[in-house]
């Protein structure tokens, strides 16, 4: 028997007229899949060396200038993060990008842990870099 992901779409009856079974096995944790950027850091070496801190404190201050509504020039990157407003909500959307764009798995609160653009910008190349295989060529 074939397992699919939920919302998958899947050959035979529908749900409705398929009957109940229950399921033998628990289901289990999948491994998260390393974003495009995390694979081609992996495939190129030199990847990892052109993520460094000033790369994502940029791309950082980027998020957080349409986060916050207000000119990227304005946000200091050593200004911690709760001195412009910056809200569980979007911390939230920030923690989300961060997995998309660079396909790492971090916790929720790495916005709290992190305060300002400059701190989670350097652990944010750390992480990459570990995710890269562990090279660090920055």
């Amino acid at each position: 028997m074939a397992l699919h992901p939920p919302g998958a779409d899947v050959p035979g009856p529908s749900p409705s007229s398929a009957a109940p079974v229950a399921s033998p096995v628990a289901p289990t944790a999948v491994a998260p899949v390393a974003s495009s950027a995390v694979a081609g850091a992996i495939a190129s070496p030199g990847a990892v060396a052109e993520h460094d801190a000033r790369y994502f404190r940029n791309w950082l201050i980027t998020r957080l200038s349409e986060y916050l509504q207000r000119p990227a020039e304005e946000i200091g990157s050593r200004t911690p993060f709760a001195e412009y407003g910056l809200d569980s909500v979007a911390a939230l959307s920030l923690y989300g990008d961060i997995e998309e764009e660079f396909g790492l798995y971090l916790e929720p609160t790495v916005a709290w842990d992190h305060p300002t653009a400059d701190a989670l910008a350097r652990h944010l190349r750390d992480e990459f870099a570990k995710a890269c295989g562990g090279r660090r060529e920055v």
